[in-house]
């Protein structure tokens, strides 16, 4: 059928490539970290662009103790002044966050999927 390997190995290689790309396929980016503080009573804001997969850092740069808890129960991080700990998001969508101590701080991640 062909007249030589490397042009079967060229057409073949070739479909691979338009079948990846004609399905949308495209690599999934590397999961990353992203640091939250806590200040001041407050939980700094999110960066955008957090997926299922990636990882969150929580900082507690406060003089109190402080939790980053998620309403679902996913995760419970207890952060004594100046502690650093983190959570891995294994699911998209919205997810609430409070502080066990101090209900009223509260932050809302949306996790892309």
């Amino acid at each position: 059928m062909f007249r030589s390997p490397a042009r079967a190995l060229r057409l073949v290689l070739m479909l691979g490539a338009l079948a990846a790309g004609a399905s949308g396929c495209s690599p999934r980016p590397a999961p990353q970290t992203w640091r939250i503080i806590i200040h001041d009573m407050t939980f700094d804001p999110l960066p955008q662009g957090v997926r299922a997969g990636d990882t969150i850092e929580w900082v507690n740069q406060d003089i109190f103790r402080h939790t980053a808890t998620a309403r679902d129960g996913r995760f419970d991080v207890d952060l004594a002044p100046g502690a650093t700990g983190s959570s891995r998001i294994d699911r998209p969508g919205a997810l609430e966050v409070y502080c066990r101590y101090h209900p009223g701080m509260k932050l809302r991640l949306n996790v892309a999927g």
